[in-house]
């Protein structure tokens, strides 16, 4: 296989159907290339995301959308080495500008990991305690019914909110995670493989609350599972060696790919 780095541009040929429009814009990336010392990981990327859409990010490991990922919400600033040239925007705001701080950054983009890591607090405290910290004075315990409600737990474990996080099944904190990204009303979530560590039953649950949740937030769920892209994202992007090679609707990019190397990958050519 050519190990060159590939350029949309070079792979270009008519195939399929244009991209189809999009709408509000949310999140934009402009050009965006990221370096882990002199490696460049991402090439060049320019990609917008609209709200309350799901954004699939796919393609084989190291391809770089996991680092794509963790730009949005400057998750990548702790990594020595790392730096990024180009522009990330929220609402049109440089999130790399100096005056943006990254803590409340993240308090409008929140970020659900890999592997679930509920603090080894209470359930009700996993909720309640970044947003004391950030200063909320609203009612509690509304807060904590409503977001494990938005994160369908909260039938599960309105009984036991005193109960230790840690007491959980693997599926259900992971949808905890997800209740304490929310109490902090982001305006959008990021998902790293959110079920990659989890058995089907729980795979599923997660999957119908990404889909509900986009009646009220902007998700971008990086994924190495293509059927689970297909389930739940209304646009995917395909990203190899760094560079976005192709972005449409889900449904269009499954079906008539524009690029050869999108068709490759998501017919098992390679990856």
């Amino acid at each position: 296989m050519d190990q060159s780095k590939p350029s949309p541009e070079s792979n270009s040929r008519p195939r399929g159907a244009p991209p189809s429009k999009i709408g509000r814009v949310v999140l934009e990336t402009r050009d965006v290339s990221i370096f882990y010392g002199e490696t460049e990981a991402v090439n060049g990327v320019s990609l917008q995301i609209p709200e309350k859409e799901v954004l699939a990010l796919i393609g084989p490991s190291g391809c770089g959308k996991s680092t794509l990922l963790r730009c949005f919400n400057r998750m990548n600033d702790s990594i020595d080495g790392c730096r990024l040239e180009g522009s990330v925007l929220l609402h049109e705001q440089d999130l790399y500008s100096k005056a943006v701080d990254p803590v409340e950054l993240r308090q409008r983009i929140g970020m659900v990991f890999q592997r679930p890591n509920p603090f080894p607090k209470s359930i009700r405290n996993n909720i309640t305690w970044a947003p004391r910290m950030a200063g909320y004075r609203g009612d509690e315990d509304e807060l904590v019914e409503r977001t494990l409600r938005e994160a369908a737990l909260w039938e599960e474990v309105k009984d036991k909110l005193k109960s230790s996080a840690l007491s959980l099944s693997g599926g259900q904190q992971q949808r905890l995670c997800i209740a304490r990204a929310l109490a902090m009303s982001p305006e959008v979530l990021l998902m790293d493989e959110p079920c990659s560590a989890l058995d089907p039953i729980a795979t599923g649950r997660i999957e119908e609350l990404i889909r509900d949740l986009r009646e009220q937030y902007t998700v971008v769920i990086v994924t190495h599972n293509l059927q689970q892209a297909g389930r739940v994202a209304d646009r995917t992007a395909f990203m190899y060696q760094g560079v976005l090679i192709e972005v449409d609707e889900t449904s269009r990019l499954f079906t008539q790919p524009r690029e050869q190397k999108t068709e490759d990958y998501i017919t098992g050519r390679f990856g």
